[in-house]
């Protein structure tokens, strides 16, 4: 069997030689890079099947890294910052990351991330492949949005998986924590925040108004419901 390979940018030469020890020891085939043009050229070269990119990198940083990355991939990404400010992390959620972790983490932290999408990932499609509603299609077999008379290309592989748990149960109220639980995975332990943010990217994808939705609206106090009308 191939062992997953991760791409791991990071300037901090200790972090990046302790990280990569760790996750070789844990089953992984990890490629490292110093900067974010070498970061760029590695992605390429190796098309990795998860990127841990720091956001202060020299030559290029790491949300430039990640907006050329989102250009051609879906690629999850995970992105290490030493900044405590929300603005930062969010900013790197709105701009394509899948998830974030905030310096010092726990090693173990970082590769229960990975390994939650690597298995969410290997769970494959529903036997359903197609959700149709009014004005929105979601086929799971092609991973492939249509709103309208449009293909949406603007959401990453996690947040496909998101509206796709939403959208297979219309009317469904879910949490925070039971978004998270189903596409993070059960042992992801960091902010529920980051569905908030990956909710908001998926409305801006399908042109959906969270004032007067059509397709996701807001609980509050308890989470999110798909609105779309099956056809």
């Amino acid at each position: 069997m191939d062992r997953p390979s991760i791409l791991l940018a990071d300037d901090d030469v200790e972090l990046r030689a302790m990280l990569s020890r760790y996750l070789g020891a844990e089953g992984f085939l990890v490629v490292t890079a110093s900067d974010g043009e070498v970061a760029l050229d590695r992605f390429q070269a190796s098309k990795p099947d998860v990127v841990v990119l720091d956001v202060g990198m020299p030559k290029l940083d790491g949300f430039e890294v990640l907006t050329r990355i989102r250009a051609t991939s879906d690629v999850y990404v995970i992105m290490l910052t030493a900044r405590s400010e929300e603005l930062d992390r969010v900013m790197g959620l709105t701009m394509g990351a899948d998830d974030y972790l905030t310096k010092p983490f726990s090693p173990r932290e970082l590769v229960a991330r990975i390994r939650a999408v690597l298995r969410r990932r290997r769970s494959g499609p529903r036997e359903d492949t197609t959700l149709s509603f009014e004005g929105l299609e979601i086929d799971q077999n092609s991973r492939t949005i249509r709103r309208d008379d449009r293909v949406v290309t603007d959401l990453s592989a996690l947040e496909f998986d998101l509206l796709a748990v939403l959208a297979a149960s219309p009317g469904r109220v879910f949490s925070r924590h039971q978004l998270l639980e189903r596409v993070w995975g059960f042992d992801y332990f960091g902010t529920d925040r980051v569905v908030d943010v990956h909710i908001a990217n998926i409305r801006k994808a399908l042109t959906d108004d969270a004032a007067e939705p059509r397709f996701i609206g807001t609980v509050r106090g308890v989470g999110y419901k798909f609105l779309g009308v099956p056809r």
